[in-house]
Parts: C-alpha cells; structure tokens; sequence
C-alpha cells in the first residue's frame, strides 16, 4: 500500500501513513493529467522544431516561407 510521510513541525515527528483510498485516486488522476500536459508540451516542441528546420531548409534553398515557419524562426 502507498504511504506517505507525515511531520509534525512542533515535535519533528515523522510518522509513514497509508495513503487513503481518495488519495491514491487523486494522486492516479494527477500523475494522468500531468502525463498529458506533457505529451502535448513535446508534441508542440517537435512540431515547432521540424517548423524551424523546415524554414531553414527553405531558405537555404532560396524559396519562400509560409506563414507558420516564418512565425517559427522569429519567435
């Protein structure tokens, strides 16, 4: 059973207490949400990388930009 670490700041007591069933439920949703937002925040990172490499490559090539790689190299 997951625990988690209990202090008392007057005395310094550390006391391990299992987690209650709410908690592991909420600690589950978390770890879901944070799992997510994560995915999306490396989607969005590759997608601006291959935009900016995209651009690169155009220009070395002397065509033009759209509007996206050129939002992608400015910023």
């Amino acid at each position: 059973m997951p625990r988690k670490l209990v202090i008392d700041c007057s005395t310094g007591k550390q006391e391990y207490v299992e987690l209650t069933p709410v908690e592991i439920a909420q600690r589950d949703q978390d770890a879901a949400a944070f799992a997510e937002k994560e995915a999306a925040r490396k989607a969005e990172a590759e997608t601006k990388a291959a935009l900016k490499e995209s651009a690169k490559a155009k220009l070395t090539a002397g065509e033009p930009l759209t509007d996206e790689e050129a939002a992608a190299i400015v910023i």
